[in-house]
């Protein structure tokens, strides 16, 4: 696992500065603590820091072809290299290194661009073609690992973090009011923008291709068709099911440094630790963190789960300086993140990485499976859709606004009256609470427009007919990788740790998406197949019975609590008001209703404070900083 960093000038006499490609690699020290390198031959720049998993010794980058016409540097895993490898060698290719990395340059002496499709794993790349005077920027299937990019004056700039180009050019740290409305929307901004104006994120299943100066950005993988199998048994699709996962887990436990696992004590973590321990020849090191409040303490789930299984397990009862850490990782948060869960995965993360450097994790399961309650909510609400548009909509135009506010049910009307479409986006935004309270300022709201309409699009054109599969679609291209994905990778490389991810496998996933509807969801039973398997391979039945938590916190008593005072001195500061964002008579309805506790707010506050503190800590320094020389003359260095 690394980070990567690098530019390339599209003018014939431009030359990038190795000083430059070394202040960005220095950004990234956390993604790769082992090792850095950088190749700067004129206009183009390339660096990368390591974190070292496989071919310790020998992998370093940047990696060259045999003639050193191609160089690459690589973030990420490809778990099939040793197949690639053979296949590559017997095509006359010559290697220097065992490392995964090495495999992509030969294929693409091979295949060119279109090697991406031989790959299985997680990743993000720059390859630099100098025959061709082309760079080729690579993201895996589902975005597992980031990747940015800008474009300034006919130089293109990429980098893992995109703090690495605001290093060097910190006047691209130009807000876009647009990705900031998203934000507060849904609490990450979706791919592929950014927070700012000039930077994009290159999306999952994307490749760029970057020469004479022009950008060109294609799409090469996306979700098959959904519900396209409908196995004839129950047996038959768990039999299929087993194996195809024990499969993915294997792949991932090759690793010439010690392994473990986070385990949450839910179903997804759980069956994979479940087949970890029956693939390994040792104790299996798990990882697991608690809350002192009993009703938001997953550890003893977590617990059975080990003892059931012998492992190695570790586990971290969590009292933190909440101030002190929330103020920490929003000085790295390049771009504002609302996922409060982000907490216990940073803590577990450290947790780990004080015994592993890789860690598998049961991330995916909720979007492959049906595993969010929205699903099952959605499809119950389907059932109401017999009372003609009509009326609906007069409700919503004439109705909705004479109803008093304090009356119950009064927003759950109104997204009733709604179709199923856009009751689910909304449904999964912001829109009802701002509707309601007016928490955002007019003028930032109407600025650009609603953020609802990319998403209503993505379902709209979904590969998929039933109205469960197509919300799987929208969420995993939308929440998927904007914030689990995004989430797991930022807090775990935090820690210097690498997070694998099971049942992301791209041939594991492509089958489960195949899957009718009915293997994921049946009567209001979510994760249908897979709560079989894990009860199958072994799980605890406490733990498969257990109320849904995902990675849960005590937010709410937080923000009552520990967090009270920061939450209303920030958040109605003349300093915040100013910024223009907010609306200040919805924020002060918001708090006093929260802490008369006449409703629980703490997940839109945590979003407001997140956005605010990402201003503070991390957007105010930025733009107080100098832009440092890109370019020099004639200066060539490997």
């Amino acid at each position: 696992m690394c980070g990567i960093a690098g530019m390339v000038q599209s003018h014939p006499d431009g030359a990038v500065a190795s000083a430059a490609i070394r202040r960005m690699c220095q950004t990234l020290v956390h993604r790769g603590p082992d090792d850095e390198g950088v190749f700067v031959k004129g206009g183009v720049g390339l660096g990368m820091r390591r974190l070292s998993i496989i071919d310790v010794v020998g992998g370093g980058q940047p990696i060259f072809n045999e003639d050193k016409t191609v160089c690459i540097v690589f973030n990420g895993e490809i778990y099939n290299f040793l197949e690639l490898r053979a296949e590559m060698e017997r095509r006359g290719h010559w290697f220097t290194s065992n490392s995964d990395t090495e495999v992509i340059v030969h294929l693409y002496e091979e295949y060119g661009a279109e090697c991406v499709q031989k790959l299985r794993g997680m990743f993000a790349f720059a390859l630099y073609d100098e025959r061709a005077g082309r760079l080729l920027l690579v993201r895996d299937r589902l975005g597992k690992k980031p990747l940015h990019y800008a474009v300034q004056d006919g130089m293109l700039l990429f980098a893992s973090e995109m703090k690495a180009m605001l290093a060097v050019r910190p006047e691209l740290a130009k807000v876009s009011q647009a990705a900031l409305l998203q934000y507060m929307y849904f609490g990450y901004v979706p791919d592929p923008a950014t927070a700012y104006t000039g930077i994009q994120k290159l999306a999952s299943g994307h490749l760029l291709e970057f020469e004479n100066g022009k950008v060109h950005v294609r799409q090469y993988w996306d979700l098959p068709e959904y519900g396209t199998y409908d196995p004839h048994s129950e047996e038959e699709v768990l039999e299929e099911l087993e194996r195809r996962l024990a499969e993915a887990v294997g792949i991932r436990m090759i690793a010439d440094v010690p392994l473990g696992a986070m385990l949450s004590g839910g179903t997804d973590s759980s069956t994979i630790v479940a087949l970890m321990a029956r693939a390994s020849s040792r104790p299996v090191k798990t990882f697991s963190v608690g809350f002192r409040l009993d009703d938001f303490n997953e550890a003893p789930y977590a617990r059975l789960v080990a003892e059931r299984f012998s492992t190695d397990h570790h586990e971290l009862m969590v009292e933190p300086d909440l101030v002190d850490t929330v103020t920490q990782l929003t000085t790295h948060m390049e771009e504002p993140f609302g996922d409060s869960s982000m907490l216990p995965t940073y803590f577990v993360s450290c947790l780990a990485r004080k015994q592993v450097k890789v860690a598998l994790t049961g991330d995916g399961g909720d979007e492959l499976f049906a595993g969010y309650d929205r699903y099952r909510i959605h499809l119950h609400e389907r059932s109401h859709e017999w009372v003609p548009s009509w009326v609906k909509r007069f409700y919503r135009e004439h109705v909705h606004r004479l109803v008093p506010y304090a009356m119950p049910g009064r927003n759950v009307a109104y997204s009733s009256s709604l179709p199923w479409q856009e009751r689910y986006v909304e449904g999964v935004s912001f829109a009802p609470f701002q509707r309601e309270m007016q928490i955002l300022s007019a003028d930032f709201e109407g600025a650009e427009g609603t953020p609802l309409r990319t998403f209503r699009d993505c379902l709209d054109h979904a590969p998929a007919h039933d109205p469960l599969s197509r919300v799987l679609y929208l969420d995993s291209k939308t929440y998927l990788p904007g914030d689990i994905l995004a989430k797991v990778d930022r807090m775990s490389m935090a820690a210097s740790l690498e997070a694998r991810v099971p049942m992301l496998d791209h041939v594991f996933l492509e089958w489960v998406t195949s899957l009718a509807p009915r293997w994921k969801m049946r009567g209001g039973q979510q994760k249908f197949i897979l709560r079989k398997l894990a009860e199958r391979v072994g799980v605890p039945k406490e733990v498969l019975n257990r109320p849904k938590r995902g990675f849960s916190l005590p937010l709410g008593h937080w923000m009552r609590h520990e967090l009270k005072e920061m939450v209303q001195t920030i958040l109605l500061e003349a300093r915040t008001m100013q910024r223009g964002y907010f609306n200040p008579a919805g924020v002060q309805r918001m708090l006093r209703e929260h802490f008369e506790q006449r409703r629980d707010h703490s997940a839109r506050l945590w979003r407001l404070l997140m956005f605010e503190l990402w201003h503070r800590n991390f957007l105010d320094r930025v733009g107080a900083a100098e832009a440092v020389p890109v370019a020099v003359s004639g200066e060539a260095t490997r």
